[in-house]
């Protein structure tokens, strides 16, 4: 009986030839690099033009075209995807054999300009932060003469200079309850859309661009912020940050005098006059914030040196303290007392001092 022949692919054609010159190859004795350098070898280049687009099953045939190389010189390059890693991060490369030929130097093409160094160096100076890419092409004449074109991609990120260092006050890791705190942070190599961050204890707003807001819910409880870090597909956690939680500062009463702020002493009888009530607010230089003042009191004096109190039951004078404001008269003063006042965290606090006012 007859054994009928398969008809075979031109996928498994090369197949079987890459075999033969392996076997070829192997028979033969490894000339020295001398020799290899001097006289120069014939390689054949696997040049598989749409070979992932080929089927392979059917009969449809597609040519495969071969290349013919003049390779004097051999080299080995290790190709990582980045220099630059974090303690526990895998080092990924591609370890590959580069074959050269030294009678033609090919023309490269890099975003198309041509590459006048001799030795295929390219180098730029990086601008703008983020993430790159810079695109080109090899030309070089195979051992037939024809032209062969290789095309290439490289990415690349360019990072901030570092301009600042960060200085923190160990004792003063302090959060204010039921307050907005405004928080910022930043991973070094890291950009700042690439940083999330919550908290435990409170709420904890993303405000974009490694800006957040932090709310601690309770006096005397401390809070613990997780930041997380996105890196080349990769999520690293960093070490949790604890700040202590307090109550926030009494603030300080005072009287709007337009952009001023008149907090006791000598005051025109006219300022007073036009002078609507009492307001507080914490302004240190540092933070102003503001309080909604509840009551307060006023505390005249007759000519006997009795005290008269008169109350408000907000943050505006009555119009029996202001009928009284009328009565007073040059270097006469009063007090300002009992002022409460609730703060952004919702603590009712009456504040300690009262305010002096001379009339003047």
């Amino acid at each position: 009986m007859a054994i009928k022949k398969r008809p075979i692919s031109p996928r498994q054609k090369m197949i079987n030839l890459m075999y033969v010159v392996l076997m070829a190859m192997l028979a033969l004795n490894t000339p020295t690099e001398e020799e290899f350098g001097v006289k120069g070898k014939s390689l054949v280049e696997k040049v598989k033009r749409s070979l992932q687009d080929e089927p392979r099953k059917g009969d449809e045939k597609k040519d495969v075209k071969l290349v013919e190389l003049n390779v004097s010189e051999m080299n080995a390059f290790v190709i990582p995807e980045k220099t630059t890693l974090y303690a526990g991060e895998r080092f990924n490369s591609q370890v590959v054999m580069a074959v050269i030929d030294s009678t033609q130097r090919p023309e490269i093409y890099v975003n198309g300009s041509r590459l006048q160094a001799a030795d295929g160096r390219y180098s730029f100076t990086a601008s703008g932060v983020g993430e790159h890419q810079f695109n080109g092409y090899i030309l070089m004449k195979g051992k037939d003469g024809e032209e062969i074109r290789r095309n290439f991609s490289q990415k690349y990120t360019v990072l901030p200079v570092p301009n600042s260092a960060t200085v923190a006050a160990d004792l003063m890791n302090v959060l204010y309850a039921g307050y907005a705190n405004p928080i910022s942070i930043s991973v070094p190599g890291v950009p700042a859309n690439a940083i999330s961050a919550s908290m435990s204890g409170g709420s904890f707003v993303s405000k974009g661009n490694g800006h957040f807001v932090a709310t601690p819910s309770a006096v005397g409880r401390d809070v613990t912020i997780h930041v997380t870090a996105r890196d080349k597909g990769q999520v690293r956690s960093l070490p949790p940050f604890v700040f202590h939680v307090r109550k926030l500062p009494d603030p300080t009463a005072y009287i709007a005098m337009g952009t001023d702020r008149f907090r006791g002493g000598g005051l025109a009888k006219a300022n007073l006059m036009g002078a609507t009530g009492i307001h507080a607010a914490i302004d240190d230089g540092l933070l102003d914030i503001p309080f909604k003042v509840v009551g307060f009191e006023t505390v005249f004096f007759d000519n006997m040196g009795n005290a008269i109190p008169l109350a408000s039951a907000g943050a505006s004078f009555s119009a029996r303290q202001r009928e009284k404001f009328r009565k007073l008269y040059r270097n006469r003063r009063f007090y300002i007392s009992h002022i409460r006042a609730v703060g952004p965290d919702g603590i009712m606090r009456t504040l300690p001092s009262a305010m002096e006012v001379i009339v003047k």
